[in-house]
């Protein structure tokens, strides 16, 4: 069975993020360093209330990926690209955008500290506390794999 990392353990995520050389190159993918923990920030703020996503997939078929995906020990395949590189950075430095992830992270948290609230992911629907703290799990897992931290 995979296990996946504690997003809750920000002391740790922190170190390792910290950890991170801005010449690192990724063991598999096109992220430089300080790409990859802006994409950590940017997708934590659609499970803040920051942003708002919607899902246009089926309820049906949300659901079964849903279930797939989260509900699993599957890893998040290498190489897989949804999305367009930035072409500019959006904060000075790693540190600084470390700064940032922590902090919406911390508003996370008091996101769902709200009973019933859920946040929108665009292939899996609504998903609540619970399932978001797996789903960030194997999506940082992912990227901290990426880049040989763990």
């Amino acid at each position: 069975m995979n296990t996946f990392f504690d997003i809750t353990d920000r002391t740790q995520l922190r170190s390792l993020l910290l950890s991170l050389d801005p010449d690192a190159v990724p063991l598999w993918g096109k992220m430089k360093p300080r790409q990859m923990v802006e994409h950590l920030v940017d997708q934590v703020e659609w499970t803040n209330g920051k942003k708002i996503l919607t899902c246009d997939r089926p309820a049906e078929q949300a659901y079964k990926g849903k279930m797939q995906m989260v509900y699993t020990d599957l890893e998040i395949p290498k190489n897989v690209f949804l999305e367009k590189l930035p072409e500019h950075y959006k904060y000075a430095d790693i540190p600084a955008a470390v700064n940032q992830l922590m902090a919406e992270l911390d508003a996370f948290d008091q996101y769902f500290k709200e009973p019933g609230a859920t946040a929108i992911h665009g292939g899996f629907g609504p998903m609540n506390h619970q399932e978001w703290l797996i789903w960030h799990g194997k999506h940082f897992t992912h990227h901290l794999k990426q880049f040989g931290l763990i």
